[in-house]
């Protein structure tokens, strides 16, 4: 009965103790400000992806024929085939023609990596020439991302402390140290390309994109990759 009636008692203590703690926090004097920050930067990580058919290419190669002249392509454009292309699937579908008979459709789906709009240009202007016609862009990256979105979230966070600095000064009061962070709703916007060329999703269709000769590629643009953060914080007003 001892026991119980201790555990009881250290039980309530606790309470007692948590809910005057969080009165003595919400009783402080504080200023609450939002602090925001952007950065803008530019992609360097470009996804392609590729799918190859043994049907579907003008001279009617076998995939394995098409295959090797991508990759001879792509390796004397100096892309680094060991790195940045890699195979995501391989299918074989059924086609049944309507006289009955049927043909074995083999295509394989690749993902490549290029580093920038020039590269991609030439990549894609390649691809014409062996009539690879299925290609798209999957996604813009940045390899330095994860830096770039801590920097953000410091220079927001230095934001809202200068914020805090410019209003208390007015009423000459200032700020102590922070007594509550709390990371806001926050945006990572991959923006697509610009006007050049409309959405993400981009394909090469006979001639009608790029013409025979590597002067008369369109210049494509990607728009920055923008990464916004908003912090909000309180200070203790002195």
């Amino acid at each position: 009965m001892k026991q119980l009636i201790l555990g009881l008692f250290l039980i309530a203590s606790l309470t007692v103790f948590s809910q005057n703690g969080e009165k003595n926090f919400i009783d402080q004097n504080y200023i609450e400000v939002i602090g925001k920050a952007e950065m803008d930067i530019v992609p360097d990580l470009i996804y392609l992806k590729i799918i190859l058919g043994d049907k579907d290419n003008k001279d009617k190669l076998s995939l394995d024929e098409i295959e090797k002249l991508m990759i001879n392509d792509l390796t004397e454009l100096g892309i680094d085939i060991n790195k940045d292309l890699s195979v995501k699937d391989f299918a074989s579908n059924f086609k049944s023609f309507w006289i009955g008979k049927a043909d074995i459709v083999l295509t394989k789906e690749y993902q490549l990596i290029v580093h920038d709009t020039k590269t991609m240009q030439k990549v894609y202007f390649e691809f014409q020439k062996l009539g690879i016609s299925n290609v798209s862009i999957e996604k813009l990256d940045n390899s330095k991302i994860v830096q770039f979105r801590k920097d953000v979230k410091m220079d927001a966070i230095k934001a809202a402390k200068e914020k805090a600095e410019f209003l208390t000064s007015s009423i000459n009061q200032s700020i102590g140290r922070a007594i509550f962070i709390q990371e806001l709703d926050n945006q990572y916007l991959s923006n697509v390309m610009s006007n050049t060329v409309s959405g993400v999703n981009v394909r090469i269709r006979g001639s009608s994109s790029l013409d025979q000769n590597e002067s008369s590629m369109p210049d494509i643009e990607f728009e920055k990759i923008t990464i916004e953060y908003s912090i909000l914080v309180r200070f203790e007003l002195k």
